[in-house]
Parts: C-alpha cells; structure tokens; sequence
C-alpha cells in the first residue's frame, strides 16, 4: 500500500507537498484522485453541488481561505459525497460532525472543526487555480494525501497496491 512519504520518494522533484496545517477528519484517512477545485468564502453552495454530482473517485479540493469562522462539509454534504463517488475532500478551513465524519468512507482533511454552518448564498467559483498551504493547486491536478500529508502532481502518479 502506498505512502504519501514514499511517494515524495519516488517522485522526488516531480511533486509538491501542502503545508503540515491539516488534520484528517474521515473514515479513509488515505486517499487519492484528480482534483476538482471550488474557491469558496464561509459559502459552501459550490461544496454541496458537487458534492451531489457523480464524483468518479476524484477529489475535492476546496479553498475556504482559512476561515475558521464557518463549517464548508458536515455529515450531509460529506455523506451525500460519499455516495456518489468521491475519493475525498480537501479544504483549507473548517468541517462540522466530525463523529459522523469520521464514520464514513471518505477521506477528508481540513484545517480544524468549527460548529457553525455557513450561509448558503450561492457564491463560489468551480474549476479554477486555487492557493493555499504554499501551493497552488489547479484543477485536474493529482492528489494523494494520508496521515503523512497531502501530495499535489501536475499528472497522476502510479500508485503501489503493495
């Protein structure tokens, strides 16, 4: 089974690793896919519309701006990404339910729990370079977090069952 430290091993060079300022919130603490960004402020509108559509083992990458001031997943959202197909979500601010949270088969990273939802007023952007935890990220990127930490590539990586 693949390790994000291994990875950085073998892909030395070729890959960028986010900032140690994430704690891992799911069920899957290991987790990997092509990126779909959301650029979100204490709106998680964007969040929860993907998070109902088709997810096809990819993950969600989500820029809340640090905030901790809101919630952008709790157990609905995560759930209903857990049903229909996401590998995972990263968001750089905070998630709610975190016992529900870590119940489910999702790997989720975020910065911190937070009990206060956001105000659902339909902002947000989807698909575009997000920046945050000295890196940019861009959509269709690879990711492969673990407990380790979170591993960006411009192209997937092959990923060892063993």
């Amino acid at each position: 089974m693949w390790t994000v430290p291994d990875l950085c091993d073998a892909y030395e060079g070729g890959v960028t690793v986010l900032e140690p300022v994430f704690r891992s919130f799911g069920g899957n603490p290991r987790f990997s896919g092509t990126a779909v960004t959301v650029k979100c402020f204490e709106d998680n509108s964007q969040v929860k519309a993907l998070a109902e559509q088709p997810g096809l083992g990819r993950v969600m990458v989500v820029d809340g701006g640090g905030s901790l001031r809101a919630s952008l997943l709790g157990d609905q959202v995560a759930r209903a990404a857990c049903v229909n197909g996401w590998s995972g979500i990263v968001i750089y601010g905070c998630v709610r339910d975190v016992d529900a949270l870590a119940q489910l088969a999702l790997g989720i990273q975020a910065l911190a729990a937070y009990p206060r939802r956001t105000i659902k007023r339909g902002f947000g952007d989807v698909d575009v370079p997000v920046t945050f935890a000295g890196a940019t990220l861009y959509p269709g990127d690879f990711i492969a977090a673990d407990l380790n930490g979170i591993l960006v590539a411009p192209e997937p990586l092959a990923l060892p069952e063993a």
